[in-house]
């Protein structure tokens, strides 16, 4: 279903949640709201012309904001790995796949023929490899810190969040492109997901938590926020 509020348009997907969530989405902030299938249209609408301001502000911030174009992972593109920029350069071999980092050098090696799709998946196979080694080097010191431990973790990519607990299981997942952001985003992602493990809420109390832990979490958050965005990043409002 489609709506025009304020001039702006919206899709809106009715599902079986509890909550409405509204989000703008790259590239040219295109807006979507899922919302509980009991919810009649008027109170959608309403709910949509209280983010209004937000729903702009996010728009022109993708406007303004660089952002990496879709991957083709052919020499000379950039890649980023801990929030650095490094260009791709492309060697073919029979040997196997690689990527090795070497100054400001990104050298993918990959078979002679390989599509877009096989360079894009082993990349991020890599990023995979390379986020799990830094969460597994630092998620146990903050639950040392915080006395606070997830049942388990996962990474997957994901286009809405940076990070995400279920209270009720104590899982947590992050996501792949914080293999793209600076060391200290993930670890503000860290400390974020497992002070959901005792405060679902991002309420006073979360808020409170996270000044315990982690006093420069907002500065942390905004350059998260402020840094390259890939062409999968969008904005989202609860």
């Amino acid at each position: 279903m489609r709506m025009v509020v304020n001039g702006i348009e919206v899709s809106v997907t009715k599902k079986a949640i509890k909550n409405m969530h509204l989000y703008v989405k790259p590239p040219d902030g295109h807006v979507e709201v899922s919302a509980p299938v009991n919810l009649s249209d008027e109170s959608i609408e309403l709910f949509i012309r209280t983010k209004i301001g937000w729903i702009r502000r996010q728009q022109e911030k993708f406007e303004k904001q660089p952002r990496q174009t879709a991957r083709e992972y052919v020499s000379g593109e950039a890649l980023y790995v801990w929030g650095r920029q490094y260009y791709l350069l492309v060697n073919y071999s029979n040997k196997g796949n690689s990527l090795i980092l070497d100054g400001e050098k990104a050298i993918l090696t990959v078979r002679e023929g390989s599509t877009t799709e096989q360079r894009e998946k082993f990349v991020n196979e890599w990023y995979r490899c390379i986020l799990k080694a830094e969460i597994e080097r630092v998620l146990p010191k903050w639950e040392q810190i915080s006395d606070l431990h997830p049942d388990g973790w996962q990474i997957k990519n994901m286009t809405t969040r940076w990070g995400t607990c279920n209270v009720k299981t104590r899982k947590v997942w992050f996501n792949l492109q914080l293999a793209k952001k600076t060391p200290e985003c993930l670890e503000y992602v860290i400390v974020h997901e497992l002070m959901h493990l005792i405060e679902k809420s991002h309420n006073e109390k979360f808020a409170t938590l996270m000044d315990k832990y982690l006093p420069n979490w907002r500065e942390i958050r905004k350059s998260l926020n402020g840094q390259i965005l890939d062409y999968l990043d969008s904005a989202k409002e609860c």
